[in-house]
């Protein structure tokens, strides 16, 4: 078990690496905008599916990923649009876009299966052990950068003030659309590679997205932390290194096999979300009895120094 361990571990950081831009996306729209959105399922195929059609048509792979990642972002422009202006429920809003980006990417695939065996990719000549911590170390620094100018910390404020930053003229629609579609650009930047990486696309391969999403921003955040955006973003891309990793360990375990994938995801993400619930609960318990003990012993030496004072 411990050999196929260490075999699949090159494997795990591998896909850990790609997948940690569809989790630095799901993590502008649940940690920054405090936004529920599940676009990211649709969107995350939507990238796929152009690199691979374009990709079969000849297009230039780097080319291609980068149309990918602006098809992801009119994705998220469009829940933001709904959200925003049609006025509909956050959450609504993404189910909806989610739910016709189905359709949407069946006309853009054209088929519910697109292969890429034989065509250049942008993993042909560069192994993505050498290439993506590269890339995504790039796009790390360009997204920190980002959030610390004055459009990004207007972002940031929209998500923890919006009525704040509405009194200080700030357009917190305009940032919403603009951080749902930058998330979505970096789901679809996402599917695109992972297309090229397993050398096919398929319309249902992003089902599930957004908890891989959230349990790699989750899982970073317990054991790194998050006190700031440099700190968050580093912590978001080794979540999902140490989620991959922890779902090559959970197929290891006899009782599961590859069909249970769904399960181990959802199963990680519930110890992810309730141990530092019972963290902070146990914590909690043992501040409470050590107040009560310091106010027994406070209590106890009063009285003693009342005794002594009658004698």
């Amino acid at each position: 078990m411990a050999k196929a361990l260490l075999g699949s571990l090159p494997g795990a950081i591998e896909l850990g690496l790609i997948y940690a831009l569809m989790a630095l996306g799901v993590y502008i729209t649940f940690r920054i905008l405090n936004f529920p959105d599940l676009t990211v399922d649709g969107s995350f195929t939507t990238g796929a599916g152009i690199a691979s059609v374009l990709i079969i048509g000849g297009t230039h792979p780097w080319l291609a990923s980068v149309a990918a990642f602006f098809g992801g972002v009119a994705a998220g422009a469009c829940t933001g649009l709904l959200h925003t202006k049609g006025k509909v429920n956050g959450l609504l809003s993404g189910i909806l876009m989610m739910i016709a980006l189905y359709s949407i990417n069946m006309h853009i695939m054209g088929k519910p299966n697109l292969s890429l065996r034989g065509n250049e990719t942008v993993f042909s000549d560069v192994s993505p052990l050498i290439l993506m911590p590269i890339f995504v170390l790039a796009i790390k620094i360009l997204l920190d950068l980002f959030l610390h100018t004055d459009l990004g910390l207007a972002l940031r404020a929209t998500g923890d003030n919006p009525q704040m930053i509405r009194s200080l003229g700030a357009n917190t629609d305009m940032n919403k659309i603009l951080g749902i579609s930058l998330s979505n650009g970096l789901v679809a930047l996402s599917g695109a590679l992972i297309a090229q990486q397993s050398g096919f696309a398929d319309i249902s391969m992003g089902i599930g997205m957004i908890v891989i999403g959230l349990a790699s921003v989750i899982i970073g955040e317990a054991i790194f932390g998050a006190g700031t955006v440099v700190r968050a973003t580093l912590a978001v891309i080794f979540g999902s290194i140490i989620y991959r990793f922890v779902v090559a360990l959970a197929l290891q375990v006899r009782w599961f096999d590859a069909s249970d994938l769904k399960l181990i995801t959802a199963l990680i993400v519930i110890i992810a979300l309730v141990v530092p619930t019972l963290q902070r609960y146990v914590k909690q318990r043992k501040d409470a009895q050590a107040r009560s003990q310091e106010l027994l012993a406070a209590s106890g030496s009063r009285k003693n120094s009342r005794g002594g004072g009658d004698g």
